[in-house]
């Protein structure tokens, strides 16, 4: 079993978050999802989430916090939150960072880079 930073305890998984993420589940295109995420959250979330990401990959590059804070912006004290979660949290982070670097069917054919980053 993977630990999680929740020990256990699902006390932040409501009806109202599954059907959130069943609603995501079943946008089709990057298009669908540009719409859906600008009218769900406001362009301060939307920042604080894409800074997580970044940070996220980033800490997998190996990179150093001071570095990843110059980049990013991010405090060292939100690097650290987001490092533990991508540790010992549920899982989410890591899943997508091997999903994204899974080479895609356009991506894997190209006899030559396309500028696409995995």
């Amino acid at each position: 079993m993977v630990p999680t930073m929740t020990n256990g305890r699902d006390t932040w998984r409501t009806e109202e978050l599954e059907t959130l993420f069943e609603a995501i589940l079943r946008l089709r295109t990057p298009e669908e999802a540009d719409a859906f995420f600008r009218d769900l959250c406001t362009l301060g979330e939307l920042h604080d989430m894409a800074q997580r990401w970044s940070v996220v990959r980033m800490l997998a590059a190996g990179m150093h916090y001071a570095e990843i804070s110059r980049r990013s912006g991010a405090s060292t004290a939100t690097i650290t939150r987001i490092n533990s979660w991508l540790q010992h949290g549920e899982g989410g982070y890591r899943l997508m960072l091997d999903r994204v670097a899974e080479p895609t069917a356009e991506t894997a054919s190209a006899p030559y880079p396309t500028g696409v980053e995995s």
